[in-house]
């Protein structure tokens, strides 16, 4: 939750890289993990980048709309 809310801060429903993560998160060595994890929870949209097939776009949900879907499981 801590490095969802940190990244809601800087990007809100803007779309970000990996190295934006890393840079918003402040160097934090388990970046990749926390990404997946959020992805896993339904906090967490990716899909791949138009420009580089090898890179992902990560879309963090609204937290309304993220809290909500947890209702409904």
């Amino acid at each position: 939750m801590k490095r969802y809310s940190l990244l809601w801060k800087v990007f809100k429903e803007r779309e970000f890289n990996y190295s934006e993560a890393i840079e918003a998160l402040e160097g934090d060595k388990v970046v990749s993990i926390a990404l997946s994890e959020l992805r896993q929870f339904g906090w967490l949209e990716a899909k791949l980048d138009p420009k580089d097939a090898r890179k992902r776009l990560y879309r963090l949900k609204p937290p309304e709309q993220a809290v909500g879907e947890m209702q409904n499981e």
